[in-house]
């Protein structure tokens, strides 16, 4: 089953020619989005908590609250 699986995207990829190009795209828009993002934007959560219990807290608090 694994294999019939593995082959079937083998084949399809090897043989697709747009496609590559598309995903390589994907790929490169991804990359350059994350690192902007790491780049720009500050770790708010670590500048403001000591540790991982009070950051998941504070998340779990801001997720269940109502309003």
């Amino acid at each position: 089953m694994l294999k019939k699986i593995y082959y079937f995207y083998k084949d399809g990829f090897s043989n697709m020619k747009l496609g590559k190009s598309l995903w390589l795209l994907v790929l490169i828009k991804l990359f350059i989005i994350f690192t902007l993002i790491k780049l720009f934007f500050p770790n708010i959560l670590k500048e403001h908590f000591q540790n991982d219990r009070q950051r998941s807290d504070f998340i779990l608090n801001q997720l269940t609250q109502g309003e």
